[in-house]
């Protein structure tokens, strides 16, 4: 399965190669993305921002910092939960194939939390929807944490992108936090939402 990986590109391409390549350009249009993305990632945009009127930015201030030490407990959770699947591969018990595949699985559970439940909104986070989601674009930096241990140009391409994806959400999130709050971005609040997503959800 992972022969892939280390196939010459320029001498056979796989469907595999193409699914690597969608992903890179899915991922591209994270950086840049246009109007037709979702309000959960294009709130982050400058456009997207309809101020509420007199907002306090106390109040804003801590919902920030609430959203950041939550934020924190699900990228410590997610780090020690792939901790244990690194170990498991370094000591051998496991293999590329089984992190690949583990991959696909994370890619599965993006949709299952985006469409239907998700754990880390329910249990930590707490926030109302995908739209008002903190940690909405860490989803390929979690999808992708297993091609870490992969030591590859398809594998690590994949997982760094991701990385630069997560530091620019949260460079905007640090810049421009009234961007991500419904109590200071109109367009973020129930009557405004174009998504819909939780329909599926309640």
């Amino acid at each position: 399965m992972t022969d892939f990986l280390t196939m010459n590109i320029f001498k056979s391409i796989t469907p595999l190669h193409i699914i690597w390549a969608m992903f890179m350009v899915i991922m591209v249009s994270h950086l840049f993305p246009n109007k037709l993305r979702s309000m959960a990632l294009l709130k982050s945009k400058e456009r997207s921002y309809v101020p509420v009127e007199n907002y306090s930015e106390f109040d804003l201030l801590r919902y920030v910092q609430k959203q950041n030490q939550k934020a924190w407990t699900v990228m410590l959770v997610w780090l020690i939960m792939n901790g244990i699947w690194a170990l498991v591969y370094l000591i051998g018990i496991i293999g590329e194939a089984e992190l690949f595949l583990l991959t696909g699985f994370y890619f599965l559970c993006d949709y299952i939390c985006i469409l239907f439940f998700c754990p880390f909104r329910s249990k930590i986070m707490k926030n109302k929807c995908c739209v008002n989601c903190r940690i909405y674009d860490w989803g390929h930096f979690m999808m992708f944490t297993p091609m870490l241990f992969i030591k590859n140009f398809f594998s690590w391409s994949l997982f760094f992108t991701s990385v630069i994806v997560l530091i620019r959400w949260e460079i905007l999130y640090a810049k421009h936090p009234e961007r991500f709050w419904d109590g200071s971005n109109k367009i973020l609040q129930c009557a405004n939402c174009r998504d819909k997503t939780c329909k599926f959800k309640h």
